[in-house]
Formats: structure tokens, C-alpha cells, sequence
């Protein structure tokens, strides 16, 4: 009987996480910015049956990037777990963190034993009662999840457009300004994305249970002009 070829562990987990990054890679990017009134989700996304970026529940919105099945399976898993959990408790016990660390241990768990690692990045981001307690939480393809504050980049071509968001980004930006920059940063140098080519969620701070709004061509088209 001939024996199998052996990799080291360290060489096998190298391998499975380049081949993720490459899937993820090749999808389009993402972007989630603070404003004055809530948190705006912006990505490139000619198709207007296939979302990217959904409701969760009442203060949560999810985003995600990479393959499309594989994202949108973990985003029925989201609203079934914050729907049982709003249910046998409370609505207000529905959290982003918890939601976040669900998704965490199912993708590390996905990264370390499947037979391919999912090839996703997630965004779970909740609107608080002010800034300061608004939460956006970016979810790696092996688990890993970073806190971040301001701004989220997801997928494709991140760090130059997180270069762009960094340099121009401001704490008191209302939609409009943060739909024009997101826009500048996701085209780019070479082109100019159009309002039918972006798909645009928000999370509104309107004191009603339910904030999450998605945004159309024509809310688009007004705020970039």
C-alpha cells in the first residue's frame, strides 16, 4: 500500500487560504461608511434580483462578497438564528456580536475541516442610538473578525480602495457625501461607475423599530448629481 504524500500543516492552511483570497478577489468590492443619520452599504452590482447586502433584523443588516450561493447561505442562517433568537427572548437581545461570532465559528469551522474553504468575506453591521454604539464587524473567510470603526472595505480591489476612503472620509458626512465617495473609490482611476451599476442599503437612525431601507436607482441617480 503506498503512502500518502505528506504536507505540512502549516504549507496546507498557506494553500487554503490563498485559494479563498483569490476567489474573493475576483468578486467586486464593498464599502460600509458611517454618516450623520446611520451606516450606508455600497457596492457594484449591475444585477437587481441578486442583493448583496439585506436585512437581517430590525437594526442589522448583513453584506457579503465572493461566491454568491455560498454567501447567501450564511445569510438565511443569520435571519433563522436572530429570528428564533428575537422569538424564545427578546427582539432586543438580537445582536450584531452574537450574530458575528455564529458566523465566525462556522466559517473557521468551514476554513479547517471542509474539503474547500468558503470563498466569502461578511459584513454584519447594526445602527446604534448614536455613533459612538454603531457596529460594523467584518468577518474573514477563515473566521477571523475585525471590529472596524468609520469605514468596512470587502473583497475585490480592498486596499486601495480603503486608501481613498482614508484619505477623504469625515465624521460629519451626510449620505450624499458618502454615496460620491464611495462611488470615487470604488471606480477608481480608469472609470466611472453609474447609478444602475451600485446597489445602496442604509441603516437609518429614525427611532423605528426597523432601519434598514434600501435605496433606488432614482434616490441614487438624485444623490450623485
Amino acid at each position: 500500500m503506498s503512502m500518502p504524500f505528506y504536507v505540512p500543516p502549516e504549507q496546507f492552511m498557506k494553500d487554503r487560504a490563498d485559494y479563498a483570497r483569490k476567489g474573493i478577489a475576483r468578486g467586486r468590492t464593498l464599502v460600509a461608511l458611517q454618516y450623520k443619520d446611520g451606516l450606508a452599504i455600497i457596492s457594484e452590482n449591475p444585477s437587481t434580483t441578486l442583493h448583496k447586502i439585506s436585512e437581517i433584523y430590525d437594526r442589522i443588516a448583513f453584506a457579503g462578497v465572493g461566491k454568491y450561493n455560498e454567501f447567501d447561505q450564511l445569510r438565511v442562517a443569520g435571519v433563522r438564528a436572530a429570528d428564533l433568537k428575537g422569538y424564545q427572548f427578546s427582539r432586543q437581545d438580537v445582536d450584531a456580536r452574537s450574530l458575528t461570532n455564529q458566523y465566525a465559528q462556522i466559517l473557521s469551522q468551514m476554513f479547517s475541516e471542509s474539503p474547500k474553504p468558503m470563498e466569502v468575506e461578511l459584513l454584519v453591521a447594526e445602527i446604534g442610538v448614536d455613533k459612538t454604539s454603531d457596529r460594523l464587524f467584518h468577518v474573514l473567510f477563515d473566521g477571523t473578525v475585525l471590529d472596524e470603526h468609520n469605514f468596512c472595505v470587502l473583497g475585490g480591489d480592498s486596499e486601495s480602495v480603503a486608501k481613498t476612503l482614508s484619505a477623504s472620509f469625515k465624521n460629519d458626512m451626510n449620505l450624499k457625501d458618502v454615496l460620491k465617495l464611495s462611488v470615487a473609490a470604488l471606480s477608481g482611476a480608469d472609470r466611472k461607475l453609474t447609478h444602475d451599476e451600485l446597489e445602496v442599503a442604509v441603516l437609518e437612525r429614525n427611532g423605528r423599530r426597523r432601519c434598514f431601507r434600501r435605496i433606488d436607482d432614482a434616490e441614487i441617480k438624485t444623490n450623485l448629481d
